[in-house]
């Protein structure tokens, strides 16, 4: 299985390869038994981990002359040798990938990512004469995935403790009152008076942030208020008579 995630670091180093000044006609020129051989980032892929049984020759050089063309490259360059380098080394960690992406919750772009700044890291201090360049590499982005993975690992989802806070510090939860959440309660306070309502009626909130209009409206038509609602709008400056509270269901009073 050697499929890339679109939105994965490996797939935009090859979207950004391609796109690179020179990137699709770049050739990476090697040496072999004393003979130059020009190769093209699909050749070196082959040669690398295509078969039948590789050529390990060819691979060292291969391997020698990208890392040795990526270091020699500006930093303010294009950064097509480093590109080349890291498009080479993805496939080599697809099994590690995978086996983590089977035993773990781990998003694979992140996983990605955590591969690729290992291979950065360890081309600036691998020795491209060494007997194995691209194993050190390889084996720096491994392990750095398999740390990422142990460290996720560890970590402990917990639950939000203000959302938990307010909810325990609650004197009555949605579900004990029975209610719907959306649920409003009326509550009129008339004086003891035997003419009952007969001034202004004025409406108070619980909270003015939750002032709904429509909403109180719509319960004093139920309640069979709403001609004196309409009065108490008109006459700013009458008598107070009473109180009337909206508040949610289930909240102190």
């Amino acid at each position: 299985m050697t499929t890339t995630d679109p939105r994965g670091a490996f797939a935009l180093i090859g979207a950004a390869l391609r796109k690179a000044p020179g990137g699709e006609c770049r050739q990476l020129t090697v040496s072999v038994a004393n003979t130059p051989v020009q190769l093209s980032p699909e050749d070196c892929r082959t040669a690398l981990y295509g078969r039948p049984r590789r050529d390990e020759e060819l691979r060292t050089a291969i391997w020698r002359q990208a890392v040795v063309e990526a270091r020699q490259e500006p930093r303010e360059g294009a950064g097509t040798g480093r590109l080349l380098v890291l498009w080479l080394a993805a496939p080599a960690l697809y099994r590690n990938l995978y086996r983590i992406l089977r035993q773990s919750r781990i998003e694979r772009a992140d996983l990605e990512a955590e591969a690729v700044l290992a291979l950065l890291a360890a081309l600036d201090t691998v020795d491209p004469d060494g007997p194995d360049p691209a194993g050190h590499m390889i084996k720096e982005a491994v392990g750095r995935m398999w740390a990422y993975a142990g460290r996720i690992r560890r970590e402990v989802p917990v639950v939000d403790v203000a959302r938990f806070a307010e909810a325990r510090n609650a004197t009555t939860s949605r579900e004990e009152s029975g209610q719907q959440a959306d649920e409003w309660e009326l509550h009129v306070t008339p004086p003891p008076r035997r003419d009952g309502l007969a001034a202004t009626l004025r409406f108070a909130e619980s909270s003015p942030a939750r002032r709904e209009g429509e909403r109180i409206g719509a319960l004093a038509h139920c309640a069979g208020l709403s001609d004196i609602v309409f009065r108490a709008r008109r006459h700013e400056e009458a008598e107070l008579i009473g109180t009337l509270v909206l508040r949610p269901t289930g909240v102190r009073r």
